[in-house]
């Protein structure tokens, strides 16, 4: 689930055009390095000179992004809040999946692949500013739950099982506080939430943010991040060390790979992408203590989000809850993919809800 708490601010800015201004923005955080922006203004240079070869590779890859968010693949409906665009996968009890950042439809079906080969009926929806869903004037993540309730009406499914991740659990958390009768079971997975006594983030500054939002724009920088520094990208977007990727199997390589790709075209999510920064990078405090719905809070220790500390806050909290922690595998949780689901699997069988 592509990105955390703050994935815009985490993502190295600039190109050959633009890093000294980069460069002297970025100078004293923590989460950009002067390395990675002329790292980057290097790789601009050395692809320009490519030339032809370049030109196609970026070409074939957003050729392959489009095909992947084509509308054929999705349908949008009407909500209180605009357009909102869902697919769906499977057959059986219903499954709303809900992306994290820099996702949409597709990723939430991605993700949520093992539940249909489960038997499932696998509901994902674009969350506000993402692909075709409307980016309304309040886009919180209590709107974004009300929304899930009309697509809900829409489809005559009365009661659900819902999963987010990473910015994704705060609509998830959301929708069981406000609408119990309709929430079946709570899954926040590596959840971008809140969490006491964690130092929050540092606000975006106003130069930050415009870099933000020109990078964000910008199919072609993000996928020469992507083509030209893989590990860089692992370690800030997907806030999962390198090398824990590097140790796993073929699959579990290959996902994160499709994981980190899956983003382009980020164009088409840049508003969702710069809401979930304001809402993920400093979560506000939501009242756990009135879920009723069966919980299971699922995070990694060594997420470099730190979504083990508001996963484990999340199971203290919800009456009831448990708590699944991998001692590493990072945002994605690499190395626990088919644990992961199963355990959501046995969890739903549990409850009666399979």
């Amino acid at each position: 689930m592509i990105a955390g708490p703050a994935i815009a601010y985490d993502f190295p800015l600039g190109d050959d055009a633009a890093s000294g201004a980069v460069e002297q923005a970025m100078e004293g955080t923590a989460m950009v390095s002067r390395r990675m922006v002329l790292g980057l203004g290097a790789a601009a240079g050395g692809l320009a000179v490519a030339g032809g070869g370049t030109a196609f590779a970026y070409s074939s890859a957003m050729a392959s992004a489009h095909a992947l968010v084509d509308p054929s693949l999705s349908t949008v409906i009407p909500s209180r809040f605009g357009d909102l665009e869902y697919a769906e996968a499977g057959a059986g009890m219903p499954f709303l999946m809900v992306h994290g950042t820099g996702g949409g439809f597709d990723q939430g079906l991605a993700f949520a692949r093992p539940l249909v080969d489960l038997g499932y009926r696998v509901i994902a929806p674009s969350r506000f500013g993402y692909l075709r869903t409307a980016y309304p004037e309040e886009p919180s993540s209590e709107n974004q739950a009300d929304a899930f309730v009309d697509l809900l009406d829409h489809l005559g499914i009365d009661k659900v099982a819902i999963a987010g991740g990473s910015a994704g659990a705060l609509s998830a958390i959301a929708f069981a506080i406000r609408h119990p009768e309709r929430c079946a079971a709570l899954f926040p997975i590596v959840p971008a939430a809140y969490a006491p006594n964690r130092t929050p983030a540092r606000p975006w500054g106003p130069v930050e943010t415009t870099m933000a939002q020109t990078m964000l724009n910008s199919d072609f920088v993000f996928w020469l991040v992507l083509a030209t520094m893989p590990d860089v990208v692992t370690e800030t977007l997907l806030a999962t060390d390198a090398e824990v990727v590097k140790a796993a199997s073929a699959e579990e390589q290959s996902r994160v790979r499709e994981i980190a790709w899956s983003i382009l075209p980020v164009s088409r999510r840049t508003q969702g992408l710069l809401n979930d920064g304001r809402l993920a990078g400093n979560p506000t405090p939501m009242p756990l203590e009135q879920i009723t719905a069966p919980t299971l809070a699922i995070s990694a220790e060594d997420d470099r989000y730190l979504t083990a500390d508001a996963a484990s806050h999340i199971a203290a909290t919800v009456t009831g809850a448990q708590l699944i922690m991998y001692p590493s595998g990072g945002h994605v949780w690499v190395g626990h993919n088919d644990e992961l689901y199963g355990s959501i699997d046995a969890f739903l069988k549990q409850i009666g809800y399979a």
